[in-house]
């Protein structure tokens, strides 16, 4: 089967705070891994033309020497990427960044812990970006959940300045989620969630009753995911950086799959997800973005690539109708 409508309207719409924006977004964070500032270009005008209308970006999403390693050069950050390629920015197009892990002259991540710190942060993004109010500011906890409250407070108090629009969170509990709706409105969840990484489940299903959208990360990679600020790690545990592969090599954690290869993993995977592919004649990776688009009407996606033929692939995934049986097929795991 060839998926025939490239276009991310074909995978519904949901709310993003006050805005509808299509399920199927871009996640910008490996388009600084490589040196040509023209393909990052191609690749974000490409998505906005084919209906990508949220695009999911950091001011530590950089390189090298940021979250990902990338060639050599000056530094690259994704956010100015973005400002570079798409300013004057489309009318109803949604640009979500993220505060929190800070990165350290050491090559390692610290967080931002206190309320000055967090302003640094915001008018970081809204610097990098190049606009006066960030449309949605996700607060990622890498370690520390115990000042939760009163960073989320700090943020809901920037939001109450105008430098904010919509407030979420990432890489966080129900606990978590109880404790933000307290003090201000929360728009989405970011956490990682995938065919094989399940264990944010129950939060997934809580965010749809409360009409909240939530944005997995990793719904490619799953488990062989990039380290990076805020990843899954354990406590105590530091995150560092990933790395992209290259032309031949295989994708391993934290590495981008290009056109035609099968998400990290060899043709004669076995997984559900690869059989469902190879029976319709999609990519694997196809597969896995549409089954995280079936887990609620307020799932989106945000899969990220700096290859414009994998970013065709990704928004093409958006018109995969899993059957029941299919879908059955994958959580058999």
């Amino acid at each position: 089967m060839t998926v025939e409508r490239i276009d991310a309207s074909v995978a519904g719409r949901w709310k993003l705070g006050d805005t509808f924006v299509n399920r199927m977004g871009f996640g910008s964070m490996r388009l600084t891994v490589r040196a040509d500032r023209e393909r990052a270009v191609r690749v974000l005008r490409r998505a906005v033309e084919l209906g990508v209308d949220h695009i999911d970006t950091a001011a530590f999403y950089f390189s090298p020497g940021g979250i990902l390693d990338g060639e050599d050069g000056p530094v690259r950050f994704a956010a100015e990427l973005i400002r570079g390629a798409l300013t004057p920015y489309p009318e109803g197009l949604m640009i979500v960044t993220k505060v929190g892990p800070d990165p350290r002259a050491d090559g390692g991540w610290g967080e931002a812990l206190t309320a000055e710190q967090l302003r640094r942060q915001v008018e970081e993004n809204l610097r990098r970006l190049g606009v006066e109010a960030l449309d949605l500011v996700n607060l990622r906890i890498v370690r520390d959940r115990e000042r939760f409250a009163e960073r989320f407070g700090a943020l809901a108090e920037m939001r109450a300045e105008g430098l904010i629009r919509h407030l979420g969170i990432s890489n966080v509990g129900v606990e978590q989620l109880d404790e933000a709706q307290r003090i201000a409105p929360v728009a989405c969840v970011q956490n990682a969630f995938a065919t094989d990484l399940r264990r944010h489940e129950d939060l997934l299903r809580e965010c749809g009753a409360r009409g909240i959208a939530f944005v997995p990360f990793f719904a490619i990679a799953g488990p062989k995911r990039e380290t990076g600020p805020g990843r899954e790690a354990g406590p105590g545990r530091e995150a560092g950086p990933g790395r992209e592969a290259g032309p031949g090599r295989e994708a391993g954690p934290g590495q981008e799959t290009g056109p035609g290869q099968e998400g990290g993993v060899t043709a004669g995977d076995d997984r559900a997800e690869w059989r469902i592919a190879r029976r319709r004649g999609v990519s694997g990776h196809q597969v896995r973005l549409a089954w995280t688009l079936h887990q609620g009407p307020h799932v989106l996606a945000i899969p990220g690539t700096g290859d414009v033929a994998h970013l065709e692939e990704n928004i093409a995934a958006g018109g995969i109708r899993l059957t029941a049986g299919e879908l059955a097929e994958i959580d058999q795991r």
